[in-house]
């Protein structure tokens, strides 16, 4: 028995569980309470591709359906290859069948459909991707066949990241939501409440948490907690996640409640531990509850009286991910760009560095919500603890930070912490796209085992960027993303289009900079969204003052997209398509030669800004001034420096030199012997595992303290080999 259940709904990710009722069983493990988790997302996927469940849907198919697709009716001529080869796939996404690689690269093993059909066709996407990659690709593309039959045939609703997702997007009202739960339930459904009763029956718990972070998870969720009530009405159930916090914000709806006993708001922890309590102690007091929407006397109550305040960040535990079956989930890469693949392959333990946004302005953002709003790090200290638990208690080393920006201080110093501490890990990041990430800092971050970073360009445009608040030009994200591609961190830029007062000209002007961009290498992947209008963000707060009217309706259940007609009148749903093919070529390295207009079907107009824009941004050196206060680190081995003589235009002259191994290569440097063995003493000083700081004006008035012309001497040649390998300041 467990007090508490804590489920993520279908569905979320294939390769790696959201990481909420982790962070909330790592909380509650502080506070003696205890409880188990379950990613029910997961366990349909694995329940639902087997021999006998694949043959069940097909047969459900055939008794149901006439089928006139002729993509659909293949896969079911092939029905008997696809039951064959499903369950050896899966094991081989789950990594434990990696031999399989080559039977799936040679052609002849799997079922083709259209999708795996159009992969055939791209041979020079797999010029830099190995066997493995090659094959999971595939293995993927062959899922996604399989997907398109069971929405086409079983389950209309069915997607890998996403249940019914159109059922929760701007639902004003519950009225479809509702009547869709009152209708039978799916095939999907039957295999989700069947494992969800085992759950049940196994932990008998006091408290059922559903955590919703997204649309495509609420259905699912509705569907649980729908299932509960009938079957286990003694058992309370609670809602709360992403889509709550900034959806349900307006809730007056009570059918609701014939759900759900309680939905709690922002952070988790504390609401849940009340809640907790008030279950426990059979409690009618609702003053002690926080931040928590309940049914009382007919009508939806929102209750937050309590007066005790949040947890810090550094309460909260570590996450624990124990209960969850980390061999059960799926490495899948549905688009052969590496970068592009870190979210849907491999494992990754989330964590966050700070509590909310350190920046904070950006007029698109729910930057009024408390998960934005309220900005608190954690100590790189803790940080690295807690990355050391989860390695022992996972067993995996790879970390994804998924704050909404992970601040570059904070950063910077759990880079140091992890290299002093000699720990092997891998690990990428949401980032801003400021100045602070300099050279140094990007060379740093990769030998601390960063590999990756994801940040908003959104729009570019300098004049949009200036109305976005985003605090950073195209220039400056030019020079950010050569410093993080030239230390080999990939790097994934956000996009967005339909911002309001945005014209045709600055939307094509935007994709020549993300052409440019691509195209000088400094950036390896990028996804395009279109402008949505969230309630809670400063446009929403305050239409007018962007050039836009929002629709507004009454709200009784969500509220957070809002339509809205912008001044300029443009449609900006016209360019979706010609952005996401253009993208899709970048992000293969090819069709940078065309002109913009081969993206679109309709006329657009020719860019308006120089084709060498980006190359000359590139062009600028950012690093010639250096803060007084900058510390400064020597990250490579120790040195031992030896007079040798050379000759140099006939004339023999004895220099202090020293060869630098490195783990790919070696640097031979050569000083004059003075300030070659001053040199070889700082390297000592500022190593980075003496706990002695050593700032950049100290090492400026120790050089000068023996020689003179320091600036000199800082940028002279055999100084930036030392950079290139290892001589930071920060």
């Amino acid at each position: 028995m467990k007090d508490i259940l804590l489920i993520t709904p279908p569905f979320t990710q294939l390769n790696t569980p959201y990481p909420a009722t982790a962070y909330l069983k790592g909380f509650l493990n502080t506070k003696s309470i205890s409880s188990f988790q379950v990613d029910l997302g997961i366990e349909v996927i694995n329940a639902l591709f087997t021999a006998n469940r694949l043959s069940e849907l097909f047969n459900f198919n055939t008794d149901q359906k006439e089928v006139t697709d002729k993509n659909i009716s293949r896969i079911l001529a092939l029905k008997e290859s696809y039951i064959q080869t499903i369950e050896p796939v899966i094991e081989f996404l789950q990594g434990k069948q990696p031999n399989l690689a080559r039977l799936i690269c040679n052609g002849n093993y799997l079922p083709v459909a259209n999708r795996l059909a159009a992969a055939l066709d791209l041979e020079y996407a797999f010029g830099e991707m190995g066997m493995q990659d090659q094959a999971k690709h595939l293995a993927t593309l062959y899922l996604e066949d399989l997907s398109d039959f069971i929405v086409h045939c079983v389950d209309e609703n069915f997607g890998f990241s996403r249940y019914a997702e159109r059922l929760g997007r701007s639902a004003n009202s519950f009225n479809e939501l509702y009547a869709c739960l009152q209708s039978p339930l799916s095939v999907i459904d039957q295999i989700t409440m069947k494992l969800l009763d085992q759950r049940i029956e196994e932990v008998q718990p006091k408290l059922v948490c559903l955590s919703v972070p997204f649309p495509g998870n609420l259905f699912s969720a509705f569907r649980c907690a729908q299932h509960l009530k009938k079957k286990y009405p003694e058992v309370k159930i609670a809602m709360g996640g992403g889509f709550p916090n900034t959806e349900l914000r307006s809730l007056t709806d009570t059918r609701v409640f014939d759900f759900f006993d309680f939905i709690t708001l922002d952070d988790g922890e504390l609401p849940i531990e009340l809640l907790y309590q008030y279950i426990k102690n059979k409690n009618t007091n609702i003053q002690t509850l926080k931040r928590t929407y309940l049914k009382l006397n007919g009508k939806v109550l929102y209750s937050n009286n309590s007066t005790l305040n949040d947890y810090k960040q550094s309460q909260i535990g570590t996450p624990d991910y124990t209960d969850l079956d980390l061999d059960k989930y799926i490495s899948v890469i549905e688009i052969t760009n590496p970068m592009h693949s870190l979210w849907s392959d491999g494992r990754w333990n989330k964590l966050t560095m700070a509590h909310g946004c350190y920046w904070g302005k950006c007029s698109f953002c729910d930057v009024s919500l408390d998960y934005i709003k309220l900005y608190e790090p954690v100590t790189a200290k803790l940080l690295v603890d807690r990355m050391e638990e989860l390695i022992l208690s996972t067993g995996e080393r790879g970390f994804h930070f998924v704050d909404e920006a992970a601040p570059p201080a904070l950063m910077r110093e759990v880079a140091l912490e992890i290299i002093k501490r000699k720990l092997t890990v891998t690990w990428w990041a949401n980032i801003r796209f400021e100045k602070s990430f300099t050279s140094s800092l990007a060379k740093l971050l990769s030998i601390s085992g960063c590999i990756a970073v994801s940040g908003g360009l959104e729009v570019a445009s300098d004049r949009l960027l200036k109305l976005i608040e985003k605090g950073v030009t195209v220039e400056q994200v030019a020079q950010v993303t050569r410093n993080l591609t030239e230390s080999g961190i990939m790097v994934h830029a956000y996009l967005m289009y339909g911002y309001p007062t945005q014209t045709i000209q600055e939307t094509i002007n935007s994709l020549e900079m993300v052409r440019q961009l691509f195209e000088a290498g400094v950036l390896k992947s990028g996804f395009w969204h279109q402008f949505a209008l969230t309630a809670h963000s400063p446009i929403g707060l305050n239409p007018e003052k962007y050039g836009i009217k929002p629709h507004l309706t009454e709200i009784t259940f969500a509220n957070n997209d809002v339509e809205f007609t912008d001044s300029k009148g443009i449609d900006h749903n016209m360019f979706s398509e010609g952005l996401r093919k253009s993208l899709y070529n970048y992000m293969h390295d090819i069709g940078f030669e065309l002109p913009l207009q081969e993206w679109f079907t309709f006329k657009i107009p020719f860019p308006t800004i120089s084709k060498r824009y980006i190359k000359d941004c590139l062009l600028a050196e950012n690093d010639w001034v250096i803060k007084p206060t900058a510390k400064v680190y020597w990250l490579g081995n120790n040195v031992n420096g030896r007079l040798i003589e050379m000759t140099k235009k006939g004339k023999k002259n004895t220099n202090y030199s020293f060869t630098i191994q490195t783990i790919s290569t070696s640097e031979t440097i050569h000083f004059e012997i003075k300030v070659g063995k001053w040199m070889e003493k700082t390297l000592e000083k500022t190593s980075i595992y003496n706990p002695f700081i050593y700032t950049f004006e100290q090492l400026k008035a120790d050089y000068e303290q023996h020689f003179e012309n320091f600036e000199l001497f800082w940028f002279s040649k055999p100084v930036e080999i030392l950079k290139n390998i290892g001589l930071i300041h920060l």
